[in-house]
């Protein structure tokens, strides 16, 4: 008797993580890089390296699984992606090959008396949201990519500094908005970010996002720079509606400027300033390197 399990840890694992180890070679990573963005050994790594371990033919043919290998590879090799995103994608794909699909058929051919009986397996939902948060992060980790590698993103700093955030399809609170924690600030003419996007620790620019939202407008993803009218006029040169409000209105002042506005996938919003209130420029969009392309646009 052999459950599915088996097969997935005895044929399928193996065959995906050598996929894995070639990819992640391939881009460059060491032996020792990869055994890490893998979990797995340095000597396990030199198996897979050297064809010391037994493929599936079926498993290492498959579309589905040489585009997700593709893809998580290029996600942990440019740091876009975290084991444990890597690990949601699997299992995803693992609970769809079971579900009547290739590990199914694996299964079958290991015990020839399941052939013709009706069974199911339970699987996982993969629109999970452990899933859309991971997903939401690898977006945001792109876009800091994008910003932090832009030549002189540094002089649109405010002087609060900047923060890029993003977030979940349906978020409403700053719980559900990515970020990077304590802001991006220039350190000698660099873009300094001080450490790895999480969830619930911004309140300025996730709260701009968020009242944009609850005007109606369907952006996920924001970023501050800084603020003068010829930024402003370059922008919507560009083709970007710029649309002011005053950081001082009594009642959210972002959702009153917006309401009622029939708003583009991308816009910006600004305000020039007040008393103890430094001018500060906001792109919204679709997600984090939608908003980081416009912000590479000025430059």
């Amino acid at each position: 008797m052999r459950f599915i399990e088996e097969i997935v840890v005895e044929e399928f694992l193996p065959t995906v993580r050598s996929m894995l180890a070639e990819e992640l070679r391939d881009r460059g990573l060491t032996q020792s890089e990869v055994a890490d963005a893998l979990g797995i050994s340095q000597s396990a790594v030199s198996k897979y390296a050297h064809g010391e371990v037994s493929r599936r033919e079926e498993v290492l043919n498959d579309e589905r699984v040489e585009e997700l290998v593709e893809r998580v590879a290029e996600g942990l090799a440019s740091g876009d992606m975290g084991p444990v995103a890597a690990l949601v994608e699997f299992e995803v794909l693992v609970r769809e090959l079971e579900d009547g699909d290739l590990l199914a058929d694996l299964h079958e051919e290991a015990m020839p008396e399941l052939a013709g009986a009706e069974y199911d397996f339970t699987v996982h939902d993969p629109e999970s949201a452990l899933r859309e948060r991971e997903r939401t992060l690898a977006s945001l980790r792109r876009g800091l990519r994008l910003l932090t590698n832009t030549s002189g993103f540094a002089g649109l700093i405010p002087h609060v500094g900047s923060n890029l955030v993003e977030c979940l399809p349906d978020a409403t609170d700053i719980e559900e908005v990515a970020a990077v924690p304590g802001r991006i600030f220039d350190v000698k003419g660099r873009a300094t970010v001080p450490g790895d996007p999480e969830f619930g620790v911004s309140e300025h620019v996730a709260g701009v996002l968020l009242s944009a939202r609850a005007a109606d407008a369907d952006v996920r993803a924001a970023v501050n720079i800084t603020h003068d009218d010829d930024i402003v006029a370059t922008l919507e040169e560009a083709g970007y509606e710029a649309i002011a409000f005053d950081p001082e209105a009594p009642t959210d002042p972002v959702r009153a400027a917006l309401a009622d506005r029939d708003l583009p996938e991308t816009f910006v919003v600004y305000q020039a300033g007040g008393f103890g209130i430094e001018p500060v420029v906001y792109v919204l969009g679709p997600d984090a390197p939608t908003v980081a392309n416009v912000v590479q646009e000025l430059l």
